[in-house]
């Protein structure tokens, strides 16, 4: 049988996409157990994909008992958890203690690939040493700063220090550690110094090996059912990192087994995980964009069928939208409309035949009017 994304197809879906597959990923990502503050959210899938920060909050909101931003807000100023790059080079928020460590795995790479984009932009050693100098001047003593406010720092110190080379002074600085995310402002972010923002404490992983296994155990804890090319992908690592990640995580990873026809690659779920899903999926899911249920895999067919893959990510143009969920799996996407004095939101189906549904969106929906302060107007529905 031909195979989309490494899995086996047969029909419409591959059989990763089993009802119990997707009620144990379900499980996992919380939405069957919502935690009671935003760190517990964030600890129990061990990252979140973050550089559109109102995207984020959502994410961790709509797995929260009683969400509200300010919730979110208060969980990064109290230095718990933290925004800044750890993987993939992308901005993702994680628990403050696994930042350093996981940096230390994963930054030399980031870094090396992005040699020659340095280079194009004129960012060398030269000027990576007078920007670090700045800041660690600047922000010392609990100083915080905005990107607009690093870059007239810069430009005062002889940095041409326009947008693009801004961004990248920061992350690099950001990926060596020297600068993290620090409190919000709504939706502006300030940088802050990281070892006064979030000192290294005695709770940090003590080696490699050690970060290694909590990275996976997190990851599958709160995206099993997984593959190990999964956890590569969401990391940035390599497999024999992944391998040595998989030896460390010891029995607090189990495989999943879903019937005797089980015969593509081993997936993982937390110890205990497939006991203590629901055996059928349900429900219905209004999630953000950049949602880990969708991104958090190289394999995203068992909740997605491939064909509306680009529905989800429009030519591919690494822009996740919003999804809607139902029963676990991803059958339309959705967006706010209207306008600022009277908002609406309308769903857009993948298929005709989901538009039926639309009513089981109203309360998720509604949870998120909640949380953004909006009184909609309305939920329309359109469908191919």
């Amino acid at each position: 049988m031909p195979r989309v994304g490494g899995a086996r197809q047969t029909g419409g879906m591959p059989t990763g996409s089993s009802q119990l597959a997707r009620a144990v990923r379900l499980h996992s990502h919380g939405f069957r157990s919502p935690a009671d503050d935003a760190v517990g959210v964030v600890e129990r899938l061990g990252a979140i994909q973050a550089q559109d920060l109102g995207a984020a909050k959502w994410v961790i909101g709509s797995r929260m008992s009683r969400p509200t931003p300010d919730a979110i807000d208060a969980a990064l100023a109290e230095r718990r958890v933290v925004r800044s790059w750890p993987m993939r080079g992308t901005l993702h928020i994680l628990p403050a203690r696994l930042l350093r460590p996981t940096l230390r795995l994963t930054s030399p790479r980031v870094l090396a690939n992005a040699r020659r984009r340095h280079e194009a932009l004129e960012l060398g050693e030269a000027e990576y040493r007078v920007a670090r100098d700045t800041v660690e001047r600047e922000l010392a003593g609990g100083g915080t700063a905005t990107r607009d406010e690093l870059a007239a720092f810069w430009s005062a110190a002889g940095i041409e220090a326009n947008r693009p080379r801004t961004y990248h002074l920061i992350w690099w600085l950001a990926l060596d550690g020297v600068l993290c995310g620090g409190p919000v402002d709504g939706r502006l972010q300030h940088f802050a110094l990281l070892d006064e923002w979030a000192p290294a404490g005695a709770d940090e992983p003590a080696s490699a090996e050690a970060t290694l296994a909590e990275l996976l155990t997190a990851y599958v804890r709160g995206h099993g059912p997984v593959t190990l090319a999964d956890f590569a992908w969401w990391s940035g690592l390599t497999m024999r990192d992944t391998r040595t990640a998989l030896e460390g995580a010891g029995d607090l990873v189990e495989r999943f087994v879903d019937g005797p026809a089980d015969d593509g690659p081993d997936r993982y779920v937390a110890a205990g995980a497939t006991d203590a899903a629901a055996s059928r999926p349900s429900g219905a899911l209004a999630l953000a964009g950049f949602d880990e249920y969708y991104l958090g895999y190289a394999d995203r067919s068992p909740v997605c069928d491939p064909r509306f893959g680009d529905r989800v990510v429009p030519g591919g143009n690494g822009v996740f939208q919003p999804t809607l969920v139902l029963d676990g799996r991803v059958v339309g996407t959705w967006k706010r409309s209207g306008t600022a004095a009277k908002p609406r939101v309308e769903l857009r189906w993948f298929e005709a035949k989901h538009a039926a549904a639309a009513s089981r969106f109203e309360r998720p929906v509604g949870a998120w009017a909640r949380f953004q302060g909006l009184e909609l107007q309305g939920i329309e529905s359109s469908a191919p």
